[in-house]
C-alpha cells in the first residue's frame, strides 16, 4: 500500500484542518489556476467564489497557463472594463474543488475549529497517475485513450 503525505509539514496541527483528493479526473493546469486564487482566502469566500465559477458569473484569471486564451469580462473590479484580463470558466474543476472544500469544512468542524475564522494557508496540485489505454479499431489499428489524473491537497488554519 502506498503511503500518502502532505507536502507541507506543520509544527502545531491543533488549529489546522486538512483534506486531500486523489486521482481526480480534472485538469492539473485549471486546478493550479483556481488554487492560486484560493490561497489566503477565507473558507466561506472560497466556496462562494467556486459557486460563482460554476454558475459562470466569475471567470478565473489565468496567470501561468494562458497562451491562446481569450480575455473575459468581470474578472476583477480593479481592471477597467476595456482591459479585461485573460481567463476561463473551469466548471468541472471548480465542482471537484468545491467538494474538497466541503470535506475540509467537515474535517474542521469535527476537530472543533471555528468555521468563520478559517483561512486557506496551503493549496497544492500534484500529478496523479497517467493511464495509457488503447481502443481497438478496424483493420488492426488502435486509437490511444490516455488520461491523466490529479491529486489536490488543501489546508486551513483558524486565525
Amino acid at each position: 500500500m502506498p503511503v500518502w503525505s502532505y507536502s507541507l509539514k506543520l509544527r502545531d496541527e491543533s488549529r489546522v484542518a486538512k483534506a486531500m483528493m486523489w486521482d481526480a479526473p480534472i485538469s492539473r493546469k485549471e486546478a493550479y489556476e483556481i488554487l492560486k486564487i484560493l490561497r489566503g482566502m477565507k473558507l466561506s469566500e472560497a466556496k462562494k467564489f467556486l459557486e460563482d465559477i460554476i454558475a459562470m458569473k466569475r471567470a478565473v484569471p489565468y496567470t501561468r497557463h494562458k497562451l491562446s486564451i481569450a480575455h473575459k469580462p468581470g474578472l476583477s473590479d480593479s481592471f477597467p472594463k476595456w482591459s479585461s484580463p485573460i481567463g476561463r470558466y473551469p466548471v468541472k474543476t471548480a465542482k471537484y474543488i468545491l467538494k474538497l472544500l466541503s470535506n475540509l469544512e467537515n474535517n474542521a468542524e469535527s476537530k472543533g475549529l471555528d468555521l468563520e475564522r478559517l483561512v486557506i494557508i496551503h493549496a497544492a496540485v500534484h500529478r496523479g497517475p497517467y493511464l495509457k489505454r488503447w481502443m481497438p479499431r478496424a483493420f488492426g489499428r488502435a486509437t490511444p485513450k490516455f488520461r491523466s489524473l490529479t491529486h489536490v491537497e488543501v489546508m486551513v488554519e483558524e486565525v
